[in-house]
């Protein structure tokens, strides 16, 4: 009689990721969190009327619409770093296969046309002399939605198969 039982343990059961594909999680979790905080800080701001805050606080040394870019970054780079150092010591990081090039570029090419597009949102707005402080808003939207959409098409791309 065995003492190994017919049932597969955790491990065995789990489905194996690549690096790259634990890269794209956390690149887009890092992405959300990192928007997420900036909304939250910088939702505030706009609801308030921009032209008041930086009024009130032209004595600072930076613009209170900075803080919440700085806060984004932070947290993105952070998230990122942490993330990656995690999942390196986890397994070991295998190099890139023409799977992952091949996805890669497939995502790339797939968002590039978000941030194309908040380009033309973004000339357009200057066209109808919006605030530059809005049309930053919008460009960093576009940058976000077209990096969470490269993410989120690498993913699919590594589950679905290529």
């Amino acid at each position: 009689m065995s003492n190994t039982s017919s049932t597969p343990t955790a491990l065995e059961g789990a489905v194996k990721t690549s690096f790259e594909e634990r890269s794209a999680w956390i690149q887009l979790i890092s992405q959300l969190v990192g928007m997420g905080a900036y909304t939250a800080v910088a939702g505030p701001i706009l609801a308030e009327g921009v032209r008041a805050v930086e009024e009130e606080a032209r004595a600072q040394v930076a613009p209170p619409s900075f803080f919440p870019v700085l806060l984004a970054v932070a947290l993105i780079i952070a998230i990122n770093v942490v993330g990656h150092a995690v999942a390196a010591i986890a397994s070991r990081p295998e190099g890139r296969d023409e799977r992952d090039r091949v996805i890669g570029w497939r995502a790339a090419h797939g968002s590039e046309w978000v941030l194309g597009l908040g380009t033309v949102v973004g000339i357009t707005a200057l066209m109808f002399e919006l605030e530059g402080v809005w049309i930053a808003h919008l460009l960093l939207l576009f940058l976000f939605l077209s990096e969470v959409l490269c993410c989120v098409l690498k993913l699919a791309f590594y589950r679905r198969g290529m």
